[in-house]
């Protein structure tokens, strides 16, 4: 009885860099393409990913130094509760009306956000911009570092992955192509061989 079992394939690492006659052109050349994709997908994408880091450390920096902080004045009592809020975004503060003098001297009044039930008199510490206006706390430096960590990791992924995209496209057109030159050859070989089948 004939042995049916089926044969293993042996794999042959690094084929289209050994030379062998049934290697063809396009084989040498997807060798090519494959490694310059992971080269320039590793290497860019590194390079990307430090410049964002190093480009949003300097803008928060920046933001940073226009700021400053001023002592304000609460010109009313605060509310006693916090505001119900769905999930999880409260943060226990409420908003209340409050005035500051800039820099140049002159009188401000915004909202901010204080601890419940704060006496109007009391004092807190507000963030300003260089024309005196009320603006947001900016990050602080644990928060600026991670916030630009996170986008210089986001940055290095999509550069990376725009360049394997790329890579990938790159190789399926050169597929096509290898699969059109196959049915030309074929077109050209099989009559001829059905000639030898049929004689």
């Amino acid at each position: 009885m004939a042995d049916t079992r089926p044969t293993r394939v042996k794999k042959v690492r690094f084929w289209r860099w050994r030379h062998n006659p049934l290697r063809r052109p396009s084989d040498t050349a997807e060798a090519w393409i494959v490694l310059a994709t992971w080269i320039v997908a590793l290497a860019g994408g590194v390079f990307a990913g430090q410049s964002a880091d190093a480009a949003m450390q300097d803008s928060l920096a920046a933001r940073r130094a226009t700021l400053s902080t001023v002592s304000a004045v609460l010109t009313e009592d605060a509310d006693k509760t916090p505001p119900v809020t769905t999930g999880d975004g409260g943060d226990g503060v409420v908003w209340a009306k409050v005035r500051w003098t800039a820099a140049d001297g002159s009188t401000h009044t915004g909202l901010t956000r204080v601890e419940p039930r704060s006496k109007a008199g009391s004092t807190v510490s507000v963030w300003i911009d260089h024309r005196g206006g009320l603006v947001s706390s900016p990050p602080s430096a644990t928060e600026a570092r991670l916030q630009s960590e996170v986008a210089g990791v986001l940055v290095a992924f999509g550069t990376g992955g725009a360049v394997v995209g790329c890579g990938w496209v790159v190789r399926l057109r050169l597929d096509r192509r290898r699969l059109r030159d196959w049915e030309t050859e074929w077109a050209q070989v099989d009559p001829l061989w059905r000639k030898k089948m049929n004689g």
